[in-house]
């Protein structure tokens, strides 16, 4: 007998979904990696029993050798700090400065100036300062 089969295999694969699953991904991926790593200096903090979380919009580290960083980048001199901060709270677009954080990440055994001559430089500029502290264990 000459029976043929109707039914035919469809080998295709609709990739439409597999796309939107990628893209949520990707932007997963891109959220995340701006929160993992704040600073990329390895310093050495002030422990703390606090475990308190807050948003950082701007890390600003002093070394104990003295050098100071403004979101990752070095500067000069400790008087630059000033108009490096003022720049890079400009950058903050859309933000008010009452949602601009200084985070302040001073290493162990700097002198105690420096971390104030930061939160005075947050006063004036009317934004908000942390200090951030490495949780005790």
């Amino acid at each position: 007998m000459g029976l043929k089969r109707r039914n035919k295999v469809s080998a295709e694969f609709s990739m439409s979904s597999l796309t939107d699953i990628i893209f949520l991904l990707l932007i997963f991926f891109i959220l995340t990696s701006t929160l993992v790593s704040p600073n990329a200096l390895n310093l050495k903090l002030p422990s703390s029993s606090s475990t308190t979380v807050a948003p950082s919009s701007i890390p600003v580290s002093i070394t104990r050798k003295g050098e100071w960083y403004v979101d990752g980048k070095r500067l000069s001199s400790s008087g630059k700090l000033s108009s490096a901060v003022r720049q890079r709270i400009s950058q903050e677009k859309g933000k008010s400065r009452k949602d601009i954080t200084l985070t302040i990440v001073a290493e162990r055994g700097v002198p105690i100036e420096n971390v104030v001559k930061v939160m005075d430089l947050a006063l004036s500029l009317r934004v908000n300062a942390i200090l951030a502290t490495d949780p005790s264990k």
